[in-house]
């Protein structure tokens, strides 16, 4: 049952408060605090009627089930959880229609206009001829395998059913004039460049990331002072996408492919000359994601953010060049008791040790607006150019003590051995985080290109939930 009303922690002080039943009944004993209960919500309660519905309530029914539960529907004769709904302004078509798609999310029509979902989870087993490759901004793919129970960007959960979806491509610089789906976008003002980025959850792809930093580098190439990066409200970033991953036909390769794409953006912001870059932790940041932040200049963060700065717990080593960036900032001491203690970080904590330089902001609208007043301060300083100077000579003096390509090597030679060693721990962490800790079990399938029957003692087999 939900709850029609709040319970102020004041009331629980009451002396008519108890927390035995009166007369076996919840209701009873929480009759005196005024509160209502209504029904739990049913997947009937949720169900689209595209033919009548409006985007407005097909938006407030999928984002009401944004959770593990999502919104049953039906695409292309399979029954699927929609995640993550969206407005479009624009894009109009026959209702309930798919008339386009971006980065991973489809647009399907409404009656009065169309609606993005970034997300689906397949209800029932997919089949290995609908599985897409996972396409990669470098080129590289690896496949899809035939699993279910598993919540995917939603054209990959479409698998080929989503090839042939015309491509609806937005500038990241676009202005701001209608309502759309857009994980990544570039603002320009008072001499600083704020770079948005929002995925779901948190998580970032082998794709999004190498989208991100092109992002990255398109800011870095304008002329201006300096680049926000600003995640989030909800998560600013939580590192590699495991669910992905785990949709991989073979797990290992795409965890490698993942870290290196991270990697590969952090290399770029530590290695910005032409700006100060600060990192904007609005909402929670965990594992690579907290890590990523510490690449920039300055870090600031929310009040009652949480940050999880560690890998242990996930069996893995972890990279994004924290053997650099966490000692720099807390020291070597206070960066292994935070690696190894796997213990959620408040902001109190976080300033005070140094992972963070300030928290502010009581909402996100605070937190960006001071952090905005500030981003614009330090790009009018008198001695911004000696501020760049001092960053450069720092740099070039940690490198010629000890080169970020070594820091790299030595974190990637751990996760090497976390992903293709013969513990398995990251392995069965990662599917224990992606079925929400249900058991799997391993499939034998045929895969159409060869013919030949994928083991399902590997580890790049396919998992599905077990009833």
């Amino acid at each position: 049952m939900s709850i029609e009303r709040g319970l102020n922690i004041s009331e629980l002080s009451k002396s008519s408060f108890s927390t035995k039943p009166a007369g076996n009944s919840l209701g009873g004993t929480l009759a005196a605090t005024g509160m209502i209960f209504r029904p739990v919500m049913r997947q009937a309660d949720r169900a689209i009627d595209w033919t009548r519905d409006k985007t407005d309530a097909i938006v407030a029914r999928i984002n009401s089930a944004d959770s593990p539960l999502g919104a049953l529907d039906t695409l292309f004769g399979s029954p699927f959880y929609l995640y993550g709904a969206h407005y479009e302004g624009r894009l109009k078509g026959p209702p309930g229609q798919l008339i386009a798609q971006r980065d991973g999310a489809v647009c399907a029509a409404t009656v009065d206009g169309a609606v993005w979902i970034t997300h689906m989870k397949a209800k029932d087993q997919v089949s290995l001829e609908t599985g897409r490759a996972i396409e990669s901004a470098e080129g590289r793919n690896a496949k899809i395998c035939p699993v279910h129970a598993i919540k995917l960007p939603a054209t990959l959960a479409l698998g080929r059913r989503a090839a042939n979806l015309p491509w609806s491509p937005l500038p990241i610089d676009r202005p701001a004039d209608h309502r759309t789906f857009q994980e990544i976008r570039y603002v320009e003002e008072q001499g600083v460049g704020r770079l948005f980025f929002d995925f779901h959850n948190g998580a970032m792809s082998t794709d999004q990331c190498y989208r991100l930093r092109d992002a990255f580098l398109f800011a870095r190439s304008q002329p201006t002072r300096v680049i926000e990066l600003r995640g989030g409200a909800d998560f600013f970033c939580n590192g590699i996408h495991l669910n992905v991953i785990e949709a991989a036909t073979d797990p290992a390769l795409e965890s490698w492919r993942n870290i290196n794409a991270i990697n590969d953006l952090v290399f770029e912001i530590l290695n910005t000359m032409s700006h100060l870059v600060i990192a904007g932790i609005c909402g929670n940041a965990g594992a690579g994601g907290a890590m990523l932040a510490l690449a920039a200049d300055y870090v600031y963060a929310r009040e009652e953010v949480v940050l999880n700065p560690h890998y242990k717990g996930m069996g893995l080593y972890g990279s994004e060049y924290w053997t650099y960036t966490l000692p720099r900032r807390v020291g070597a001491a206070q960066a292994i008791a935070i690696t190894e203690g796997c213990r959620p970080m408040g902001t109190g904590e976080a300033k005070s040790t140094g992972f963070v330089d300030d928290c502010f902001g009581s909402d996100a609208a605070d937190f960006g607006r001071i952090l905005a007043q500030r981003s614009e301060r330090l790009s009018r300083r008198e001695d911004f150019w000696h501020l760049v100077r001092k960053k450069h000579e720092r740099r070039m003096a940690d490198e010629r003590a000890k080169p970020l390509a070594r820091y790299r090597a030595e974190e990637l030679t751990r996760m090497r051995e976390n992903f293709y060693g013969p513990d398995t721990a990251y392995h069965a962490a990662r599917q224990r985080f992606v079925y929400k800790g249900q058991p799997v079990r391993r499939l034998e399938t045929t895969t159409p290109e060869t013919g030949l029957a994928i083991s399902p003692t590997r580890r790049d087999t396919a998992c599905i939930r077990t009833a």
